[in-house]
């Protein structure tokens, strides 16, 4: 009868293995992130990371944590729904469904918008983080003279 190693022990020689457990590991840590769990970045991301999004980029664990305490102040609740992931070593994609609750956004209402996160994983951890996504599906189509400018143009467009 063949066992699972536990989480914290990786197999020899399985590449894959080893970044699906950080991989799981970032999954569930964005899913339980908030202002009160920055703590647990930790966890994740190693103290060299370099990080990536439309309205940044930082580098290094402390400056990451300092931005996500940024990012994360004004919201109400935040859950990802995340696809297939794709390994090809060192790094992976993973594509998400983010679901927002801000209260300066829409009123605190939900937004849904789609991107996907190209991470980079060494020793156990993920050593650079790029988010890719429509900043303006996030934020700027719901600005009042700002938002209905950025729809008109995507209608005309698309």
């Amino acid at each position: 009868m063949k066992t699972t190693p536990p989480d914290n022990i990786v197999e020899v020689g399985s590449r894959e293995k080893a970044m699906q457990i950080v991989l799981d590991k970032f999954c569930r840590l964005y899913n339980q992130l908030d202002k009160g769990h920055l703590r647990e970045l930790a966890a994740v991301y190693g103290e060299d990371i370099q990080f990536h999004d439309p309205f940044g980029q930082v580098v290094g664990l402390d400056a990451l944590t300092e931005y996500m305490a940024g990012a994360y102040q004004n919201v109400i609740r935040c859950q990802f729904s995340f696809g297939e992931p794709i390994f090809q070593h060192p790094g992976c994609c993973i594509p998400w469904m983010m679901e927002l609750s801000h209260k300066r956004i829409q009123g605190g209402k939900p937004v849904f918008v789609e991107g996907i996160s190209h991470l980079h994983i060494r020793d156990g951890k993920v050593r650079m983080h790029r988010d890719y996504f429509d900043a303006g599906q996030l934020l700027y189509e719901h600005l009042p003279l700002v938002g209905s400018a950025i729809r008109w143009v995507k209608r005309r467009a698309g």
